[in-house]
């Protein structure tokens, strides 16, 4: 596994909690999109897509999280799913800053809810995601 992974603060407004996380990998941003927004890179990290279709306003059913709408939606840039019980989850890619060596990403990622929920294993989450990278950049 190779990038790392930052927790950030929580800001509570009210009810509703933000979660902040960083995430910096060394593969593009074409690969971590991938890995970010469609099925094929759900599934091995996040949850198994029943239902999803990339683009605005439609419609995103992941098992175990819940159903609900893409909320915003760049290609390469920011994929955002509103859940209907579980809050809204956006990752925002950026490509490494030009003094970096190589390619590589930056994500920032925010789960805002409301009230009580837990939020889920976030750290354990962006782990097997790290690991389907790194999988993903060595296979032959």
């Amino acid at each position: 596994m190779t990038g790392t992974i930052e927790e950030g603060a929580v800001e509570t407004r009210g009810d509703t909690h933000v979660r902040h996380w960083l995430l910096r990998v060394p593969q593009p941003v074409d690969e971590v999109w991938a890995a970010m927004a469609t099925p094929e890179g759900l599934v091995g990290w996040l949850a198994r897509a029943e239902v999803f279709e990339p683009r605005l306003g439609g419609a995103v059913d992941l098992r175990g999280l819940g159903t609900g709408r893409i909320t915003a939606w760049d290609v390469e840039r920011v994929a955002e799913y509103t859940m209907e019980s579980r809050g809204r989850v956006r990752f925002h890619l950026e490509p490494a800053p030009p003094d970096h060596t190589g390619s590589g990403t930056t994500v920032r990622f925010t789960h805002e809810y409301e009230g009580d929920y837990a939020p889920g294993p976030w750290r354990i989450r962006f782990e097997r995601l790290l690991t389907l990278l790194t999988d993903f950049r060595n296979m032959p």
